[in-house]
């Protein structure tokens, strides 16, 4: 039996996929996740101070208001329970099949229909496919010389050791990116000592996280226009941010000056202030927003190591200049498995194609979730989607409302595939590769947002209200429409 749409992953993007479906009448989905719950990203990362940087009316879906945020900013205990309550609410449970690991997507021509292959199950049939396991969702240890040799305890901060006791323990933390900088306030208060190894020192903002009173909270409930009026202040107010952080303008010196007149305020010896400044543009590297961790760092049991890690010994850390520090336990704060060349899973097209090879230089795709030759099949979050500034709520929200949008058009037409024109794609990512030449990210420092060897297939550049602009509608022109009858034939002519 063939289903209508296949969605992986039950993270944001495919709850928010599977409630959009619904809500044009598509009740014949299902969601295949590879764990036993539901929450992604916000399920995996419970690290000591897990929190979100993006303003909790903005990281949340429009259709989806909560107006029980207990503060400004949420923990991902907060977050992974909206998830909970949209899935609750929505009536999405009973299309969730947990523990089904997709290992690959096949696309059939002949019958316009996707199989999908799973580990130690039964493959399925799809009209259409949703790939939502979104960018973050696999880790791993970095490539650090001599990582399989350490002795000690080691910890991913995707994958926390809730058991490991850190009380009295000499700990490392490794990165000081934006899981880095949540962790290290934390674990200074248990352990005897932690050691904090920089590789690059990033702009930090202060964030200010106020807790949400009563009274707001029913406002927000008897009067729904007064949270959307929220949601839409914030959204404008980090609309403004891009023009200091998207593109380098007067406007990325204030940003600067904001981050240094914070750090000045909260760093007192100027030999840590040295090293804790940045040198490279604002923007160029993802911003921090932390008032924690700073003083975190002048704890008496805290030091900020900036000498170049040369290896991992049996024992702990080796740097550059020849000085072993050992450790107890190393956290490993370096990031996810952010696919920026190849694919999340193995996807197979059109005449064989198979979309790891064409994406082996770095990823591309149509409006960031369609890929010519691979017919009735989308991403969310996909290349070139990245908000430097915004949240990705919206980004994501107006993605699912597209790719929702084209496949109930296609379901509804009995078409058998809707195919993006290459000519099309093309263009278009030659026009976002183009504009991102004038981006802070393109800028020179070396980021995850690029490949090795400079390409940007992750950031959008521009305003978030651009990028949600160009998916109001499906443009049926920029796209082949196969139908039943002519389907052999021209997959026969390519």
């Amino acid at each position: 039996m063939t289903i209508s749409v296949a969605i992986i992953g039950a993270g944001f993007a495919g709850i928010g996929a599977a409630i959009r479906l619904q809500d044009k009448g598509i009740d014949d989905y299902v969601v295949f996740e590879r764990d036993t719950r539901v929450g992604g990203t916000w399920r995996d990362n419970t690290y000591p101070g897990a929190a979100c940087d993006i303003p909790s009316r903005l990281y949340s879906y429009s259709f989806a208001p909560n107006p029980d945020w207990s503060h400004t900013y949420s923990g991902s205990a907060e977050i992974l329970q909206y998830i909970d309550g949209m899935v609750e609410s929505s009536g999405v449970a009973p299309h969730i099949r947990f523990e089904h690991t997709v290992t690959g997507v096949v696309y059939d021509a002949d019958a316009g229909e996707w199989t999908i292959s799973f580990s130690g199950r039964e493959p399925e049939r799809a009209r259409a496919v949703i790939i939502a396991s979104g960018p973050l969702a696999n880790c791993s240890f970095p490539a650090i010389r001599g990582i399989e040799d350490y002795e000690g305890h080691k910890i991913h901060s995707a994958r926390w050791d809730h058991d490991y006791d850190f009380t009295g323990k000499k700990v490392a933390v490794v990165g000081t990116g934006a899981s880095g900088v949540q962790i290290v306030p934390e674990l200074v208060q248990q352990a005897a000592s932690v050691k904090v190894f920089q590789r690059t020192a990033g702009w930090v903002l202060p964030r200010i996280n106020t807790e949400t009173g009563e009274f707001t909270k029913s406002i927000y409930r008897r009067i729904p226009g007064a949270q959307q009026l929220a949601r839409a202040l914030w959204f404008w107010g980090h609309e403004s941010v891009a023009l200091g952080v998207v593109w380098n303008t007067p406007l990325t010196r204030v940003v600067e000056a904001v981050s240094k007149l914070h750090l000045r305020l909260q760093v007192r010896d100027p030999w840590l202030r040295r090293r804790l400044t940045p040198d490279f543009a604002a923007g160029c590297k993802r911003l921090l927003m932390t008032s924690d961790y700073y003083p975190a760092l002048q704890r008496d049991n805290c030091t900020l190591v900036t000498w170049p890690i040369a290896r991992i010994a049996p024992q702990g850390i080796r740097t550059v200049e020849g000085v072993e520090h050992r450790f107890d336990c190393i956290v490993f704060a370096t990031g996810f498995d952010v696919s920026k060349t190849g694919s999340p899973i193995p996807v197979t097209g059109l005449d064989g194609r198979v979309l790891a090879d064409e994406w082996s230089g770095g990823a591309f795709a149509y409006r960031s979730v369609a890929v010519s030759g691979y017919p009735n099949l989308y991403v969310t979050f996909g290349p070139n989607s990245g908000p430097g500034h915004s949240s990705a709520l919206v980004y994501m929200e107006a993605q699912i409302d597209y790719i929702t949008d084209a496949i109930a058009q296609l379901l509804r037409g009995g078409w058998k595939a809707l195919d993006v024109r290459a000519e099309v794609q093309e263009a278009y990512n030659r026009d976002i590769q183009r504009r991102l030449t004038s981006t802070t990210w393109n800028s020179g420092c070396s980021s995850w947002y690029l490949t090795d060897d400079g390409f940007n297939a992750t950031m959008y550049p521009g305003f978030a209200s651009q990028y949600v602009g160009q998916l109001r509608t499906v443009d049926l022109q920029d796209y082949r429409i196969l139908v039943h009858e002519e389907a052999s034939s021209a997959a026969a002519a390519g």
